[in-house]
């Protein structure tokens, strides 16, 4: 692959991983509110751990999508040879773990870095979803 195409490539599929974080962090919200509704009936600790549960739940399912998608990219290209090696390796690059046992050539390089890059956004807007939902959730529950 030229580096002109590992580059649009790369950006295709983060941004296709983005537009699936985006639509389930979105999805979790819709979920959440209804939930709530009922939840606020029961009891405080329920209305309080229920929604960062449920936002837990939809975080660990987005990357799972997502490590699948590159997992799939790697096996469809004729990339890594197994779905043990494409997951294995999906998921040490999105974690930016980065072991090393398995290495891309040169060909792919800028692409696969993709993958981590894909990685490390997910993680921060998963992070900052969830910081802001314990925040609202917080203040509804204490401070008013």
């Amino acid at each position: 692959m030229t580096l002109s195409q590992q580059i649009i490539w790369g950006s295709f599929y983060l941004g296709v991983c983005f537009l699936i974080e985006i639509m389930l962090l979105t999805w979790c919200v819709l979920v959440i509110r209804k939930l709530v509704e009922k939840w606020e009936a029961r009891s405080t600790i329920l209305a309080t751990a229920g929604p960062i549960t449920v936002a837990l739940l939809f975080i660990v399912l987005t990357h799972t999508v997502q490590v699948w998608i590159w997992a799939i990219v790697w096996v469809m290209g004729d990339v890594l040879p197994d779905w043990n090696s494409a997951l294995y390796f999906s998921l040490v690059t999105f974690t930016t773990l980065g072991y090393g046992d398995i290495v891309l050539g040169e060909g792919l390089r800028i692409f696969g870095a993709f993958a981590s890059v894909t990685g490390l956004l997910a993680f921060g807007l998963s992070t900052a979803f969830l910081v802001a939902l314990m925040t609202r959730v917080f203040e509804e529950r204490f401070l008013n």
